[in-house]
């Protein structure tokens, strides 16, 4: 057998954080969700079941969650923050992309959410 592709995704990661331009966001925070999917080569763990082959998405999570409560003004910032986090702690990844959703955006529409993707590779 031959792996074509493998990634880790981590979806729907809900957080409350304090990001956006206008004060009072920064003062009251809202509900975020982020997505990440991360292409790494998960062979390895197919064929050996130990979890030292593969990316601990725990560990990815701890680094999402310290950028998400860290306050930025754009979701695009929080974004590239995460995709450098990730990228510099897993050498073994080749690409990260990241998702965020700002759930209630200020911006006097009814929708599910305003939100930016970036992919970064290595």
């Amino acid at each position: 057998m031959r792996i074509e592709e493998s990634s880790i995704l981590l979806k729907g990661l809900r957080f409350s954080a304090k990001h956006g331009v206008l004060p009072q966001e920064r003062v009251v925070g809202g509900e975020y969700v982020v997505n990440v999917c991360i292409d790494c080569d998960l062979s390895k763990a197919v064929k050996s079941d130990d979890v030292e082959d593969t990316l601990n998405y725990a560990e990815v999570y701890e680094i999402i969650n310290k950028e998400m409560q860290t306050p930025s003004c754009l979701l695009e910032h929080v974004a590239g923050r995460i995709g450098e986090s990730i990228l510099k702690a897993f050498p073994q990844v080749r690409m990260a992309e990241i998702e965020i959703t700002k759930c209630n955006p200020p911006m006097g529409a009814d929708c599910e959410g305003a939100a930016v993707k970036l992919r970064v590779k290595r």
